[in-house]
């Protein structure tokens, strides 16, 4: 199958790493679908749906979804908010500036324990019982806790157990295997080039392959099923899927 890409797609796919450093473009917008527990928060269609998928898997009628998708204006407003109320020394460690929050682009969720007050900049999701249990699957599903503790210096956000992003999968259970941040998995993943020896990940039934592609103006053959992801910087981040059975997760071109 020919696939075409373009710079321009650098910044969408459930890889784009979204930081300080890295921020989106002012006209940067993607499709939300709403995630089935009976709130009012919205994700990226994959990520809505194993996010879904993962509540139900792991009792998720304890714990509440605090924040998904934020507009660029509610962030400002969470930002101006944060600043007025905390000051700068709190907001730079736990809010990211407007087109630098995973929040916009509707890959990244918070979560509480339903108990008691859920204070939303940092709400309380502790490393046993049901949070536990979200945390030893997540990766299963797609997702990571995405600012560890003692990789602030790398991610520039401080410890947040609360805060996960979707990456899909293989790439979650990758990223945990090897400790990575989302970071490190994407400056490890280049030495991978497409064209050359892929990083191979097997589990079970799954087989995947994956590549990293520098951007420029492409038509690339691929065999489906496979997903593209751009990297929000430079190139792409290519997976194909060349055994599976899996039931928890979708491959979709991003």
């Amino acid at each position: 199958m020919r696939v075409d890409l373009s710079p321009r797609d650098i910044h969408y796919g459930s890889l784009i790493e979204v930081n300080g450093k890295h921020g989106l473009p002012r006209d940067y917008d993607c499709a939300m679908f709403r995630v089935e527990d009976g709130s009012e928060v919205t994700m990226q269609r994959n990520a809505a749906v194993l996010l879904g998928k993962l509540l139900e898997a792991t009792g998720g009628r304890e714990i509440a979804l605090v924040s998904g998708y934020r507009s660029a204006e509610e962030q400002r407003r969470i930002w101006d908010d944060s600043l007025r109320e905390n000051g700068r020394e709190f907001t730079k460690k736990y809010v990211a500036a407007p087109f630098h929050s995973e929040h916009q682009t509707g890959l990244a969720i918070d979560l509480g324990l339903k108990k008691g007050h859920i204070d939303f900049i940092r709400p309380k999701f502790p490393y046993d019982g049901v949070c536990g249990e979200f945390r030893r699957r997540a990766a299963d599903f797609g997702f990571v806790e995405r600012y560890p503790k003692g990789k602030e210096d790398i991610t520039g956000i401080a410890h947040e157990p609360w805060h996960f992003r979707y990456v899909g999968v293989p790439h979650a259970e990758i990223m945990n295997a090897k400790g990575f941040t989302l970071e490190e998995y994407l400056l490890w993943i280049r030495k991978f080039r497409f064209g050359g020896s892929p990083l191979i990940f097997r589990r079970d039934s799954l087989r995947a392959e994956i590549f990293f592609l520098e951007a420029y103006s492409a038509r690339i053959e691929l065999t489906e099923p496979y997903s593209i992801s751009g990297n929000n910087a430079d190139g792409f981040i290519i997976t194909q899927i060349t055994q599976n059975r899996e039931k928890n997760y979708e491959i979709r071109h991003t």
